[in-house]
C-alpha cells in the first residue's frame, strides 16, 4: 500500500477522529470535577436536564449535517463533479443557518416545555443561540471530512472542548457567587446556566477554527472547480431538493437514535416527581450520579461514533463506483476495530467503577450510587459501538429509511418496559431502572440494525476474532486488573496509584492475548494508529 493511501485509510482516519473524540471526552470530564464542586450534584443535576433537551434540539437541527453532507459531497468528489460538490457545500450553509435560526427561537422560548424541573430552564435559555452556530460548524466539518480528512475536525473538537471547560467553570463560579443568599436551589440554577455558556464560547471558538482553515485551504479547491470539465452543473432547486431527502432521513434517524436519551429523563423526572412524590432537588441529585456515570461510559463510545463518521463518505464513494467488494471489507475492518476497543472497555470499566469514580466524582453522598450505575451503563458501550456502526453503514448505502423504523421500533418497546417498572418497584430502585432501560434501549437497537444489514446487504460480521476472542481476552484482563487494584489498595491505600497500575498491566495483557491468539494479525495491528510501532515492539518480546 502506498503511503499517501495508508494515510487515508478508514482505520488512520477514524483513529485521528477517535483519538480526538476520546481526548475531548477526557477534557469533560476534568472539568466536570471542579464544575461539580462548585455547583454540587443539585446544579449538575439541573444543567444536565437542560444539556439533554438542548442535545435533542441540536440533533434534529444540526447534529447530522456532518454525516450528511460528507456523504453527498464525498459521492461528487469520487466522481470528480468539484463544481457541484462546492454547490452543495454553499447550499447547506443556507440551509443549516435557516433551520438552526428556527431551533434557536424555539429552544429559548420553548424552554418551559422541554424540561420538567422548573430550575433548568434558565440553563436551556441560554443554550439558545449555540444550536445556531453548531449547524454552521457541522458544515464546515461535513465539508472536510467529504474530502477523507479528520485533522480538521478533530482539532476543531479539542480547541471546542478546551474553551467550553476553561469558560464553564469561570462562569458557573461567577454566578453561584452572584446567587449568594438566592437559596440552595437558585445558586444551583444559576451555577448551572453559567456552565452552559462555556458550551457557547466553545462552539464559537471551533467555527472561527474551521472558518481560518476553510479560507487557508480555498484556493487550492477553487483550482480544482475551475479545471473541472464536469458537463453538468446542479441546479441549487436540485441541490436543495437532494439536501432534504439525504438530510432528512439522517435528522430523523439520529434524532430518534438519540431521543431515548431525553424521553428517558423526562419519563424519569416526570413519574418520580409526579407519581413517587420526590422534591425536585432529590431528582436532581438522581440525575446528577446518573450523568457522572454517563459521561464517564461515553468516552470508549467515541471510537464507534469516529469510525461511523469516517465509514459514512468511504462507503457512499465505493457505492457510487460500484465496488462492492470493497464496502464490505471497510465494513468489516471498523466493526472489528471498534469492538477491539469497546468490548475490554466495557469490562474495564465494570470492574474499576467505583475507583475510576473515585477519581473523576468523588462527592461522597452520590459516589456508590454513581459506581454501581457506571457498572449497569458499561454494558452500552459495546452495544451502542454496534448499534452505531450498523445505522452508519445502512445509511451510507441508500437504506436511509431502515435506521428510523428500527430506532422507532426500540424507543417505544424500552420506553413501555421502563414505565412499566419504575411503577411497580420502590422509588428507591428508579434511577437503576432508568440505566437498565438504557441497556435495554441499545441492545433492541442492535439486533435490528444487525438483521437489517444481513438481509439488505447480504454481509456477516465474522464472529471468532471479532467478537469471542476479544471477550475471552477482556474477561482475563478483567480479572488482572481486579485483583491488581485490590491487591495494591489493600496494602498502600491509594487509589489513583493502584489504579494506573492495574490500567496499564490490563492494557498490555489484552494486547498481548489478542496477539497471540490471533484476534489481530501483522496487518490490521499496522493500520492501527502507531500500528509499524506497535508492530515493531511485538516482534522485539516475539509476540509475532
Amino acid at each position: 500500500m502506498k503511503k499517501n493511501e495508508r494515510n487515508n485509510s478508514l482505520v488512520v482516519q477514524a483513529g485521528i477522529l477517535a483519538g480526538a473524540g476520546i481526548l475531548v471526552r477526557i477534557i469533560g470530564l476534568l472539568y466536570n470535577t471542579p464544575l461539580v464542586h462548585i455547583i454540587g450534584d443539585e446544579g449538575f443535576g439541573y444543567y444536565d436536564s437542560a444539556y439533554v433537551a438542548y442535545s435533542i434540539v441540536l440533533l434534529i437541527s444540526s447534529y447530522s449535517i456532518p454525516s450528511a453532507v460528507s456523504k453527498i459531497i464525498a459521492q461528487k468528489l469520487a466522481q470528480k463533479e468539484y463544481k457541484n460538490a462546492f454547490r452543495i457545500f454553499k447550499c447547506t450553509l443556507i440551509y443549516v443557518a435557516i433551520v438552526g435560526l428556527f431551533a434557536a427561537l424555539f429552544l429559548f422560548f420553548g424552554a418551559g416545555l422541554l424540561v420538567s424541573m422548573e430550575s433548568a430552564v434558565l440553563p436551556l435559555k441560554i443554550l439558545a443561540p449555540t444550536v445556531f452556530f453548531s449547524g454552521i460548524l457541522g458544515a464546515f466539518r461535513g465539508f472536510f471530512q467529504a474530502q477523507r480528512t479528520m485533522v480538521q475536525t478533530s482539532i476543531s473538537q479539542i480547541i471546542e472542548q478546551i474553551f467550553n471547560a476553561g469558560f464553564s467553570i469561570w462562569m458557573a463560579y461567577i454566578l453561584v457567587n452572584a446567587a449568594e443568599g438566592l437559596g440552595t436551589s437558585k445558586r444551583a440554577s444559576y451555577g448551572a446556566a453559567g456552565s452552559t455558556i462555556g458550551t457557547g464560547v466553545g462552539v464559537l471558538s471551533a467555527l472561527a477554527f474551521m472558518l481560518f482553515v476553510y479560507f487557508l485551504n480555498r484556493k487550492k479547491f477553487m483550482a480544482k472547480i475551475e479545471n473541472d470539465p464536469t458537463p453538468k452543473v446542479d441546479s441549487y432547486k436540485s441541490i436543495f431538493r437532494l439536501i432534504l431527502a439525504v438530510v432528512t432521513p439522517f435528522i430523523i434517524s439520529t434524532g430518534i437514535y438519540n431521543l431515548n436519551g431525553f424521553l428517558d429523563k423526562t419519563l424519569y423526572q416526570i413519574m418520580q416527581m409526579d407519581f413517587h412524590l420526590l422534591q425536585e432537588s432529590d431528582v436532581a441529585f438522581e440525575l446528577s450520579a446518573f450523568a457522572k456515570a454517563n459521561k464517564i461510559s461515553n468516552i470508549p463510545i467515541a471510537i464507534a461514533a469516529a469510525m461511523a463518521s469516517t465509514l459514512i463518505p468511504r462507503l457512499s464513494s465505493k457505492i457510487a463506483l460500484g465496488q462492492i467488494k470493497e464496502t464490505k471489507d471497510e465494513i468489516a475492518k471498523a466493526t472489528k476495530v471498534t469492538m477491539f476497543v469497546a468490548i475490554p472497555a466495557t469490562v474495564g470499566l465494570a470492574v474499576l467503577a467505583k475507583p475510576i469514580m473515585m477519581v473523576i466524582f468523588n462527592q461522597p453522598e452520590s459516589l456508590d450510587m454513581a459506581s454501581l450505575l457506571m457498572i449497569i451503563l458499561s454494558a452500552t458501550v459495546v452495544f451502542y459501538g454496534l448499534s452505531t456502526m450498523t445505522q452508519a453503514v445502512l445509511q451510507a448505502t441508500g437504506h436511509m429509511n431502515i435506521p428510523i423504523v428500527n430506532a422507532l421500533v426500540a424507543l417505544i418497546l424500552h420506553s413501555v418496559i421502563m414505565v412499566l417498572f419504575i411503577r411497580i418497584l420502590p422509588k428507591e430502585a428508579a434511577i437503576y431502572v432508568y440505566g437498565f432501560s438504557t441497556i435495554l434501549y441499545s441492545v433492541i437497537l442492535c439486533i435490528l440494525n444487525g438483521i437489517s444489514v444481513k438481509r439488505r446487504l447480504g454481509y456477516n460480521q465474522e464472529f471468532d476474532k471479532t467478537f469471542l476472542r476479544p471477550l475471552i481476552s477482556a474477561v482475563i484482563m478483567g480479572g488482572l486488573v481486579f485483583g491488581v487494584y485490590h491487591g495494591i489498595y489493600a496494602i498502600m491505600e491509594a487509589n489513583l496509584l493502584a489504579l494506573i497500575i492495574a490500567m496499564i498491566l490490563g492494557v498490555i495483557l489484552y494486547f498481548v492475548l489478542c496477539i497471540k491468539w490471533q484476534a489481530l494479525d501483522e496487518e490490521e495491528i499496522r493500520s492501527l494508529p502507531k500500528g509499524a510501532t506497535l508492530v515493531k515492539i511485538s516482534k522485539k518480546v516475539k509476540l509475532l
